[in-house]
């Protein structure tokens, strides 16, 4: 694996890939690896000749009050666990890198970003899409590969591309969990061993709502009411959202088809934590 910090040195490898016809693979993440991430590289592997993945904590898509300063960081280990994955090239690059002094341009998110987590955290769309959009010109990858965990920052993404004519395909990877069905997150980092059982509250009330959907159950709000009831029977979770919602709008739904998102966001002590599921 081959480490680079500098968007120069990037093009050149990626100039040289391309020589080689090689076909293009991008993992951005923001560092602290797990298994989540390393999912997001198996599926790149599969769909690319070469995997280049990004480490840089965005400041951009962090308010004043979140995390940023605090948000876990291990570039070492990071290295280790990108090379033996596979990894072709490690982008590293600087907060100047990114964004140098005097840059102010950035990408503003549609109608489908002002609820849920644009709600919760106002202008972090705006500053994910812009590092998105400068990763993808930096490295003009033919596949970027994103976790469902995320899912409306992939619908948001997604409707970049289609808005704005990039030549990129995007695959979503699902969520991968812990044995107890705890979404993997580098926040996961936060949770004391008590504050780890309430959040298992997330994963169990989106489970009961399948299972209510599988059992033929169709109305949103009763979907939603069963998320709310597990959740609700967990002192600890104070719930910012519960919500079944459409994959292409990200609007609240009243009839709940195959392939309808339900999402959920909340607070377990400290640490804020999203989940979803996608019913199918």
């Amino acid at each position: 694996m081959r480490e680079v910090a500098e968007a120069g040195a990037l093009k050149l490898w990626i100039r040289s890939a391309r020589a080689e016809g090689r076909r293009i693979g991008l993992v951005p993440t923001m560092g602290y690896l797990h298994d989540g991430h390393l999912a997001l590289v198996d599926e790149a592997r599969r769909r690319a000749d070469a995997v280049v993945m990004s480490v840089f904590v965005n400041p951009l898509q962090f308010g004043p009050s979140e995390d940023f300063e605090r948000y876990p960081r291990d570039l070492d280990r990071d290295r280790r666990l990108a090379g033996e994955r596979g990894v072709d090239l490690l982008f590293v690059p600087s907060l100047a890198a990114m964004y140098p002094p005097g840059t102010d341009t950035r990408v503003v998110p549609g109608p489908a970003s002002q609820q849920w987590e644009g709600a919760a955290r106002p202008g972090h769309f705006a500053g994910v899409l812009t590092v998105v959009a400068k990763l993808f010109h930096l490295v003009e990858p033919d596949v970027a590969c994103f976790g469902q965990k995320d899912i409306q920052q992939v619908t948001l993404v997604r409707h970049m591309i289609r808005d704005l004519d990039m030549p990129v395909q995007v695959a979503v990877v699902p969520t991968v969990r812990e044995p107890d069905g705890l979404a993997l997150s580098s926040r996961n980092l936060y949770l004391d061993p008590s504050d780890r059982r309430d959040a298992l509250a997330l994963s169990r009330g989106l489970r009961q709502a399948s299972l209510a959907w599988a059992a033929g159950e169709r109305r949103g709000p009763a979907l939603e009411a069963c998320i709310e009831r597990e959740l609700g029977g967990t002192r600890a979770v104070r719930v910012d959202y519960i919500a079944a919602i459409d994959p292409e709008h990200l609007e609240r739904v009243a009839e709940a088809p195959a392939g309808t998102i339900l999402a959920v966001a909340a607070r377990v002590g400290r640490t804020r934590l999203i989940d979803n599921l996608i019913l199918e």
